[in-house]
């Protein structure tokens, strides 16, 4: 029997939340352990974030490549690009790699020490792993959270998840994807643009159906313009004989011929596999339920991330595990951002930050809404790219700004000035009268306070 490793905190779970939680303890000075069953970077570095915008970037190239052989305006041409899938998959996991082994090494220098195996919770105070028990004074639940898989769509063989479709082997003929969300229609663009045959079969009416009609269509006309045959209102029956089988809601049977299908219809927090139950800890649907400290139902359990349900978004997490650190440290915080931009890496990108339009609506709240199109922007003009807008809302009494969307290409680095914005409570005359460079897509962030002032310059 090994003897007992005592520590002051310990976390379960190695991704963006567990592994910033660490470094950050570790810097305070607190006794860190942490407990990692599969590689360190969680979810969001090996199997999601980083090697999805890794296989985007890879069908972005292969697919302006290919634009360039037919009849580019630009001028350039070249002869017919060849694709070698697995050496595009290497250069995917290389990144992986190189940021997975710069986690392990920041938790090194900062005194953490990373256990590798599967924790099994013996109570609120003590963890077992592989037969070493480990005490602590403080818990982190940081398990993330796991694909939602259908009854009757069970993963194997030519069903897939998400991680199998960021690391073919090759590349199927036809990919049906299930979910019109985020990660299908991501990586539904990808493959399509890597020249594979896409179909998407979505049970409700549009896609991206969390964000308005009006934010989505630049994507839906984009999906189009692609060739990515979209069924919508159909709901998923089975996978046989090579064929996906879905209800189209009027008595119909759709059959779709593919050699694989993505299933991508969202993710749930990861609580079962790790004797979660026995704490009896207060739940929130299937997350764990927390208080604005990540604090759970019982004293000095805490929990961060996908697990605590949503937004399940990797800076959430990270957030949120810097501040338990600090808390645990003495230090007084509580978790209460004006806002979390979400982000859909779609062509073209997708970002919503604060409050829609529909949502301050609801509230009752009196706004002032307004946008700017990337057409009449002329760095969205140099990049080929002229679709989208960025959109403010705005109190109408003070103009204080509430919230901001955006679709259009690269827009995901706007997300940084949506969220400041909203974090230093600025009003559309601090927008308007700060001096933005040109010619960036950024002067359409201007442009968009301008509008709402009633005086835009360039529309």
């Amino acid at each position: 029997m090994q003897p007992i490793l005592n520590t002051t905190l310990l976390i379960i779970g190695g991704g963006p939340g567990g592994y910033i939680a660490a470094i950050r303890a570790g810097q305070l000075g607190i006794p860190t352990v942490l407990v990692e069953g599969q590689a360190l970077g969680g979810t969001c570095l090996n199997i999601g974030c980083i090697p999805s915008k890794a296989l985007i970037h890879v069908a972005e190239q292969f697919h302006q490549a290919c634009h360039h052989d037919e009849q580019s305006a630009l001028g350039i041409s070249v002869s017919s690009p060849r694709l070698d899938i697995t050496r595009s998959i290497a250069w995917k996991d290389g990144i992986v790699d190189r940021l997975t082994s710069g986690v392990a090494a920041l938790l090194k220098k900062n005194g953490v020490k990373v256990i590798h195996g599967w924790a099994k919770i013996l109570d609120g105070k003590s963890v077992e792993v592989d037969g070493q028990k480990i005490q602590c004074e403080h818990l982190l639940l940081a398990t993330g959270s796991t694909s939602v898989e259908l009854p009757m769509l069970p993963l194997g063989g030519a069903v897939i998840s998400s991680t199998e479709a960021l690391a073919p082997k090759a590349l199927p003929r036809h990919l049906v994807v299930v979910g019109g969300g985020y990660i299908g229609l991501e990586l539904g663009i990808a493959y399509r643009k890597l020249g594979v045959q896409v179909s998407v079969v979505e049970a409700r009416e549009r896609i991206l159906p969390t964000y308005d009609g009006e934010l989505t269509q630049p994507v839906a006309d984009s999906v189009k313009k692609l060739g990515i045959a979209l069924y919508l209102g159909h709901s998923v029956e089975g996978y046989e004989n090579g064929c996906l089988l879905a209800n189209d809601g009027q008595g119909g049977q759709l059959r779709l011929e593919a050699d694989q299908v993505l299933v991508a219809v969202g993710r749930r927090p990861r609580t079962q596999g790790f004797n979660l139950e026995c704490l009896d800890l207060k739940m929130n649907g299937a997350a764990v339920a927390i208080d604005e400290r990540c604090q759970t139902s019982m004293r000095n359990v805490w929990a961060i991330g996908d697990v605590a349900g949503e937004p399940m978004l990797a800076h959430r997490a990270m957030a949120q595990g810097e501040m338990v650190a600090e808390i645990i440290a003495g230090k007084s915080r509580r978790f209460e951002p004006s806002a979390i931009a979400a982000v859909c890496f779609t062509d073209p990108e997708v970002v919503v930050v604060g409050k829609t339009p529909e949502q301050a609506s609801q509230q009752g709240l009196d706004c002032i809404v307004a946008q700017f199109p990337f057409a009449a922007n002329g760095r969205a003009m140099t990049l080929e790219s002229k679709s989208g807008f960025v959109r403010v809302v705005a109190r109408r009494d003070n103009h204080l700004i509430l919230g901001w969307q955006a679709v259009g290409v690269a827009v995901s680095e706007l997300s940084t000035a949506f969220a400041q914005s909203l974090e230093m409570g600025a009003r559309l005359e601090d927008i308007a009268g700060t001096i933005h460079a040109h010619p960036t897509l950024g002067e359409t962030v201007q442009e968009a306070a301008l509008r709402a002032l009633g005086h835009a310059l360039h529309i």
